[in-house]
């Protein structure tokens, strides 16, 4: 943790919603006046798409049929662990973009599936905000959660990730229903292993849960909106959250137990809103009192 340079990570799996985490960010960093460096936990993995199918073709070959981008050996955790560390220190680091789309690859000029060249982060910024699957990581070799001075959880009930998973693939990446199938039922234990336990090290977590049937999120027609689901906002330390304040600015909110606050869905956005402005603005201000 570091006071004159602070870091946010935004943890959650692949379909979770971070990307929607990360857009009420924007919106509270352009009303501050904060000046944030962004990274994408996608440009830690450590293989393009063309070499990861070939690394994961290997690694069945050789026996693992569970290889995936949420496990070590896909990832570079060493070198996400040092840019914590280095920013915290000095406020600098280097990073990249990995490319998805064939419209990502216009902008940044370079084929969907593959890397940019790595650069340095513009300067001076006011705080790094990961974004990613690996923000508060903790194993016996790397902790990128000690770095992280407000570590964020986006975790959707489970049927509610994979429904929103197989949309998101299936429509901007053309996979199948029976691809994204597949790629769930390999990265499960590592889903265990790496990203289910990162979420007892965040601070805060978003956990969105639909109030229509999810039985089958293989067969689901429609993402269930917002206007049909609660979120459930646990904080890990309850002290100093006016909670009384948050449920009358949340109509039709409650607490559900004494670290946990449960809103409407459609008010997600006015929820990170409040809770997330005055905590963003206290590690501004610290920075500046430290400067």
């Amino acid at each position: 943790m570091s006071v004159k340079h602070p870091i946010i990570s935004v943890t959650g799996a692949s379909g979770a919603g971070t990307s929607t985490v990360r857009h009420t960010f924007d919106q509270i960093f352009r009303r501050e006046g904060v000046e944030a460096a962004m990274v994408g936990g996608d440009a830690f993995h450590r293989y393009n798409r063309e070499d990861m199918d070939a690394a994961m073709d290997a690694a069945a070959a050789a026996g693992n049929p569970n290889f995936s981008h949420f496990g070590p050996e896909a990832n570079l955790f060493t070198e996400l662990e040092s840019l914590f560390a280095l920013y915290s220190e000095t406020g600098r680091g280097r990073f990249r973009h990995y490319i998805h789309t064939d419209e990502e690859a216009k902008a940044m000029g370079a084929p969907s599936g593959t890397f940019t060249e790595w650069q340095d982060m513009p300067e001076p910024t006011d705080l790094l905000l990961y974004e990613g699957l690996h923000g508060a990581l903790v194993t016996d070799q790397v902790n990128t959660a000690r770095f992280a001075d407000l570590k964020i959880g986006v975790v959707p009930v489970i049927n509610l990730e994979w429904i929103q998973k197989i949309h998101r693939d299936k429509a901007a990446r053309g996979y199948s229903t029976e691809a994204v199938t597949d790629t769930i039922l390999r990265r499960m234990p590592d889903y265990i292993n790496y990203i289910c336990p990162q979420f007892t090290e965040t601070d805060i977590n978003f956990q969105r849960v639909p109030t229509v049937d999810t039985s089958n999120p293989f067969i689901a027609r429609w993402i269930p909106t917002l206007d049909e689901s609660l979120v459930v906002i646990r904080f890990r330390d309850p002290h100093g959250i006016d909670f009384a304040y948050l449920i009358s600015m949340i109509h039709d909110s409650f607490m559900s137990r004494a670290n946990s606050i449960v809103i409407p869905g459609s008010k997600l956005d006015l929820g990170m809103q409040l809770i997330l402005t005055p905590l963003i603005n206290r590690l501004i201000e610290r920075k500046r009192r430290a400067s």
